[in-house]
């Protein structure tokens, strides 16, 4: 074999090695926290009071209310 092929095989070899330690040292070291989901329910609810805002107005309020009774 030539000598230059022997040192790519080396380098193939010693990148190979590398690249098995990072991927273990990952699985094994890499957090495992489970984080609690909220449920879709809960998910809704944030965001519609993230968007909602209540009315401080009360003429505003009143005509809300109003209109939610017209319907």
């Amino acid at each position: 074999m030539p000598q230059s092929l022997i040192i790519l095989v080396i380098i193939l070899g010693v990148a190979a090695a590398i690249a098995l330690l990072a991927f273990i040292i990952y699985r094994v070291l890499r957090p495992r926290l489970k984080e609690e989901k909220p449920s879709d329910e809960q998910i809704l609810q944030d965001e519609m009071n993230r968007v909602l805002q209540d009315v401080e107005d009360p003429e505003t309020a009143k005509q809300i209310s109003d209109y939610k009774e017209d319907e």
